[in-house]
Order: C-alpha cells, then sequence, then structure tokens
C-alpha cells in the first residue's frame, strides 16, 4: 500500500470512528521509524486525538500497546489507546499536546532543573514498576547488533571507510569491555530512547512517547540517555548534578543503584558509550537507507560524547586512539560497503 493509499484508508478508519461529526487531520510530527503521527481535531468537542499511521509491513503496533499499558499502570502519562486496527496498522491515541521537552528547552533552558527534576522521578517511578520475563531482554546479543551499527553504517556508510585489521582488532577489545561492564548492571524497564524528544511539557509532567522498544536491562540506559541527549548538550557540571539527584532519589527508593556514586556514574559512562556508538551509526542509517538527512548533522555531538568517555578511562585508551585515526585517515582503506 503507498501513501496515497494508506491516507485514503486511514481517512476512511476514522470516518467509522467519528461517523456523525465534523472533524480535521493535520501531521503532529515524525520520527526516525516508518510512523507516522497526525493530530485530528473534533470540531464540535473542541477535543483532539493523535492518530498514529504504523505500516504493518514495517511496524508492529502491538509493543507501543503492551508498553503503554505498563507506563500507565506504573502511574504515569503515557498515551491511553483509544482505539486501533492492528491489520492496517492505525491506533488512536489521547493527545499530551505539542510542547516537547527539547522545545521547551531550546526556548528557554533555565527551566530545564525544574523538568529534569519532573523527568527523573518518572524514570525512578518506571524503573520500580519493573518485572523480569514481561519485556524483551537488553541481552549481549542485542547490544552488540546495535554496536555493529557503528563500523557498519558511520564508519563505512558514512565516511567511507573500512578499518585496517589491527584496527577491527582493537574496536573488538572495546566492544567486548563495553558489553562486559553493561551486561554487570542491574535490570530494570529500560524506556530505550528517555530524552527530551520523547518527553512532553503537560500535566502530569512529563508526557513519554516513543517507548515501544522498551526492554528489561541496564539500569543506567536511561539515565544516560536523558543527560546525553541526541539533540541538545549540557555542562558537564550541569549533567552530573542530575545524575547525582537521579542516584539519590533511586537509592532512597530501593532501586539496586548501590552505596558508591563513583561505580553508578563510571557504569553509566560506559552504558551511554554504548549509546553514543550505536546512535551514530543510527543516525547515518536513517540518513541513507530511510532517506531522512536531518539526523546526521547530529553525528558531531556524539562523537565528542565518545571522545569525552573514552578519554577519562585508562582501559578504552585504545578507543581514544582509534578516534583519531579514523579522524586522520590513518591506516584505512577504501569502503567496501555496497
Amino acid at each position: 500500500m503507498n501513501s496515497l493509499e494508506r491516507t485514503l484508508a486511514l481517512h476512511a478508519w476514522l470516518g467509522r470512528l467519528f461517523p456523525a461529526e465534523k472533524w480535521q487531520l493535520e501531521p503532529a510530527s515524525a520520527d526516525a521509524s516508518f510512523r507516522r503521527y497526525f493530530r485530528i481535531s473534533l470540531t464540535d468537542r473542541g477535543e483532539s486525538r493523535i492518530v498514529m499511521d504504523a505500516p504493518p509491513q514495517q511496524e508492529d503496533c502491538r509493543p507501543f500497546i503492551q508498553v503503554s499499558d505498563l507506563l500507565r499502570q506504573a502511574g504515569l502519562n503515557a498515551p491511553a489507546v483509544l482505539a486501533q486496527d492492528l491489520e492496517q496498522g492505525f491506533l488512536l491515541l489521547t493527545d499530551l499536546g505539542s510542547t516537547t521537552y527539547l522545545g521547551a528547552l531550546q526556548e528557554n533552558d533555565a527551566r530545564a532543573d525544574v523538568l529534569f527534576r519532573d523527568a527523573i522521578d518518572a524514570l525512578i517511578a518506571w524503573q520500580l514498576a519493573s518485572r523480569p520475563g514481561t519485556l524483551p531482554p537488553y541481552d549481549a546479543a542485542l547490544l552488540r547488533r546495535e554496536l555493529d551499527l557503528f563500523p557498519d553504517w558511520y564508519l563505512a556508510r558514512h565516511l567511507g571507510l573500512t578499518l585496517a585489521r589491527e584496527q577491527r582488532q582493537v574496536l573488538e577489545r572495546m566492544f567486548a569491555l563495553i558489553l562486559t561492564s553493561n551486561l554487570a548492571q542491574p535490570a530494570v524497564y529500560v524506556h530505550r530512547d528517555f530524552m527530551p524528544r520523547n518527553l512532553m511539557l503537560c500535566e502530569p509532567n512529563p508526557g513519554i512517547l516513543d517507548f515501544q522498544d522498551a526492554v528489561y536491562g541496564p539500569i543506567s540506559y536511561d539515565v544516560a540517555s536523558l543527560v546525553r541527549d541526541a539533540f541538545i548538550s549540557w555542562e558537564e557540571e550541569r549533567a552530573l548534578d542530575w545524575v547525582v539527584r537521579y542516584w539519590d532519589k533511586a537509592r532512597r527508593a530501593g532501586l539496586p543503584v548501590g552505596t558508591d556514586f563513583g561505580e553508578f556514574y563510571r557504569d553509566l559512562e560506559w552504558m551511554g558509550l554504548q549509546r553514543h556508538l550505536k546512535v551514530l551509526g543510527i543516525f547515518a542509517r536513517i540518513h541513507y537507507r530511510d532517506g531522512k538527512p536531518g539526523y546526521v548533522e547530529d553525528t558531531p555531538r556524539f562523537v565528542r560524547y565518545v571522545r569525552a568517555v573514552a578519554g577519562r578511562y585508562n582501559a578504552l585508551a585504545p578507543l581514544a586512539r582509534l578516534f583519531d585515526e579514523i579522524e586522520d585517515g590513518q591506516a584505512i582503506q577504501g569502503s567496501v560497503f555496497p
């Protein structure tokens, strides 16, 4: 089904849901997947809803429905599913508004401490609701597949480079160290993209979006996502203060974060490193495979994140040198990426 056919099918579905009402449909947002979002304004009611269009050949709506229920059961503000057509890939959702944390912070970052306080409280509530066996595991295989996006898409496709044998061996050793650290952490529910772009300024605050890829995995992952954002950067001292606030609240709430903040922060940095390398690959893939060029513009931010972490730990010094070589083009052959 092409885009026009899907639009016609969507209009027909909405017509069946609201047969006697006047309504208008307009784009609400898009994301890095194949999903599209629309806002339907119900004229007579003076209300609005969100419509998700998720082509079933590329997207499965069932995880979204499951995680929405889990978030709401935890007392959090996630969209409720009001109607669904899984065969066509359509969902009707409650509307959490149009102001993201990212938009609010870009307009006035003086609000950051208040907004992050609410985000941290929500994250702790989400983690406290965790139950093993409910969400897919964030296991070694998945973490490694994500890391492989870095050489496959960022190095080979975006930079046009292939690592020499010795460099690939270095990267393999670094991947092994990173995964060992990640997998040693206690496991909780992981949103997997808990960042200002997916948090909405609303009441109760925050509204939470883009949660369909949630898993059960390392406890520091969502904290790293929040403070090392894809689209907005913070001074190290400010980010560190938010991590301390999270750790203190999580510890008092009974979450398994340990009594040594230094150990937790190291775990968070190494978890963030896995995410930074993965995102470099994902943003390149979105650009070249999916034809969405805007994301790749933020890859320098993640290179800076990687360099900062690699420069702080002796065990990661080979990764820092590898990034120097990548930047300088040393001992790197031409890409064989198709």
